[in-house]
């Protein structure tokens, strides 16, 4: 007698709060002695910036919450401040701008400094310049106007005592330079300006404090010509290193200022651009490389900080750790060590003692489980532009016929890569395939490549989107008939667009943050500094706004959509969907809104990231179940 066959396993799914949950802590940034971290600490379920002790564990921490203010970057000055950068928003004679400041947090006190806030205009977050021998003083360029047609406009320069708030003139504005560049010792070397009405940027150079600034080049950028802008100023004033596309890839390479002309290519990667040159520590020289390959990577130029990278390789595999954060003397680092399927988490290493010692995980609740193998491979679109693509696939399920879920990333002018993504983990954990393509118009993949994108909104940009769909269905992975396009910011507007356009393809479409009505963003767009810059960037996205934005044609939508937007969000502004939403549901379409009153661009708080994901989930399962 043949005995029963045993019965399939049940393949367990990890809760959906895991996913939801905010970063234990992230971005730590290690103080220019390597005793203190700076960063991104998740407390009860509400994000904040905090200040703990690497070596005393009774010590304070320092909490910082900015209420409405979004803080999205943040450096040490020295070893007791700390420069964050906030952007909020503000009724200007009627309408809402979005403004950028800075602030200074006392390491030991928890002292905020409001660096000039009451004097600026839009914009005073330009940080020009820190200093390295301690002292707590920065360079920072500020509007004092919102007119263009006064002096205040065109930004000052001034040194900033961050611990005292008080500062004074360093340069004064210049009518049409709204950018500056300083070396090593904060001395300010390079203006650039831009006629906006003549299409010609200008750049300003000097050699020394005190001398005058002369224009040293000119281009007409309708023309296409640029100008190449030092990234790092060497000992030699007239000496620099600046990265240049002039061979279709962003690489480095030496450039003589007073010539304008570039020398030697000191780095580039085949079929890839290179994106920021990181210092030596006492800034004149060059460190190492940061770049996106497949996985983001820093190539060590430094032999030492090379060797570091090399026996942590050996330790925990090629690609799996980045050295993310260094003491002033590179003897100190946080080490992030994780997998494009595991969460990861965050390491100290001192050189010195030769030890590794454990932080803290990226997510308490998953810790180091592995989830959905990730991989890249490259397909074809249809006019035979080859494309990256990120796939994620479930855990321990047959990669065969999968439902599908399209997933574009943001920006546009943006990349996914294999790093940890809990949108895409979450999706796969409950039993989807994953795509994300870089479509056309994607950084990272030379100049040829993004520009491909310009125009291209709606258009060839969504049959990118397309085509991935018909190649994992020609490879046995994806059923094609069970897609569904799933996305945030731009992603959204891909995934209205989809739900608009290409409803034959899809069964459903999620848009979280998602833009509905690109005049409407350029018009908001218009509130930014460098706003004209923004508005030639929307003219270049498509010939005709309204063709390619979803809601001027609400009777177009053929599949159910679920819209989802954060009411604060000062990315993108909530009426983009809530427009669309009402547009949808008088004319009778599926759609399901929901506003998250408390809300962000960029899912700051655990409750939010938990309802997107719930929402998401029955939705799916109603219209494309796995």
């Amino acid at each position: 007698m043949m005995a029963a066959a045993a019965p399939a396993a049940i393949r367990a799914e990890q809760p959906i709060e895991a996913f939801a949950a905010l970063p234990s802590f992230a971005d730590p940034q290690l103080s220019p002695d390597g005793k203190y971290i700076a960063g991104r600490a998740s407390v009860a379920g509400t994000q904040y910036i905090a200040i703990w002790s690497l070596f005393d564990p009774k010590a304070k921490w320092q909490i910082v919450g900015l209420g409405d203010k979004d803080a999205y970057r943040w450096q040490w000055v020295n070893d007791e401040w700390l420069l964050v950068w906030i952007a909020a928003t503000s009724d200007v004679e009627g309408e809402d701008w979005r403004l950028s400041r800075v602030a200074s947090i006392s390491r030991t006190s928890g002292k905020i400094n409001l660096l000039l806030w009451k004097e600026a205009a839009q914009d005073a977050s330009n940080v020009i310049w820190i200093a390295r021998d301690g002292s707590p003083h920065i360079r920072l360029a500020l509007q004092t106007s919102i007119y263009s047609n006064l002096p205040g406009f065109w930004p000052d320069v001034r040194d900033v005592d961050v611990s005292t708030g008080r500062s004074r003139t360093v340069v004064k504005g210049r009518s049409g330079v709204m950018s500056y560049y300083a070396d090593m010792t904060g001395t300010i070397r390079i203006g650039y300006g831009f006629d906006d009405g003549q299409q010609i940027a200008r750049l300003l150079y000097r050699d020394h404090d005190g001398d005058s600034f002369r224009v040293i080049d000119r281009a007409h950028t309708a023309k296409d010509e640029g100008i190449t802008v030092p990234r790092i100023f060497l000992s030699d004033p007239g000496q620099a290193l600046a990265t240049s596309d002039k061979d279709g890839f962003d690489a480095v390479y030496r450039y003589d200022i007073r010539q304008q002309k570039l020398g030697e290519r000191i780095f580039g990667a085949e079929g890839y651009d290179v994106d920021d040159l990181i210092t030596t520590p006492n800034g004149d020289g060059l460190a190492g490389i940061s770049m996106i390959e497949d996985r983001p990577r820093i190539r060590w130029m430094d032999t030492e900080m090379a060797g570091v990278q090399a026996d942590i390789d050996n330790a925990v595999g090629a690609g799996n750790a980045r050295i993310i954060s260094w003491s002033r003397d590179h003897r100190r680092l946080i080490v992030f060590v994780g997998a494009p399927e595991k969460a990861g988490a965050y390491y100290f290493y001192n050189i010195d003692a030769g030890r590794m010692q454990f932080l803290g995980w990226v997510n308490d609740r998953l810790k180091g489980t592995p989830l959905g193998p990730v991989r890249t491979f490259r397909y074809k679109a249809r006019d035979g532009l080859e494309i990256a693509a990120v796939l994620t696939l479930p855990r321990d399920k047959p990669a065969k016929g999968l439902p599908l879920i399209v997933m574009p990333h943001g920006g546009p002018e943006a990349r996914d890569d294999e790093e940890w993504d809990w949108w895409a983990q979450f999706l796969a954990d409950r039993g989807y395939a994953v795509i994300q393509p870089n479509y056309r118009g994607s950084t990272g993949y030379g100049t040829a490549f993004r520009k491909k994108g310009e125009g291209q909104w709606g258009l060839a940009m969504q049959d990118d989107l397309l085509d991935v769909i018909g190649y994992l269905a020609g490879q046995g992975i994806a059923d094609p008939k069970r897609a569904c396009i799933v996305g945030a910011s731009y992603g959204g507007y891909a995934a209205m667009r989809g739900a608009e356009r290409d409803g034959g393809a899809y069964r459903c479409a999620v848009s979280f943050a998602g833009i509905s009505d690109l005049s409407a963003m350029r018009h908001y767009d218009r509130h930014f500094l460098n706003a004209n810059a923004m508005t030639r960037g929307w003219r270049k996205s498509a010939p005709d706004f309204d063709a390619v934005s979803p809601i001027s044609h609400p009777e177009a939508f053929t599949i159910p959509i679920l819209l989802m937007h954060g009411k604060k969000d000062l990315r993108v502004p909530v009426a983009q969907s809530r427009k669309l939403a009402a547009q949808l549901k008088a004319a009778g379409k599926t759609v399901r809104y929901i506003e998250q009153p408390e809300g962000d661009h960029h899912l700051s708080r655990e409750a939010d990231r938990l309802q997107l994901l719930r929402e998401m989930e029955t939705f799916l399962n109603q219209y494309n179940p796995a």
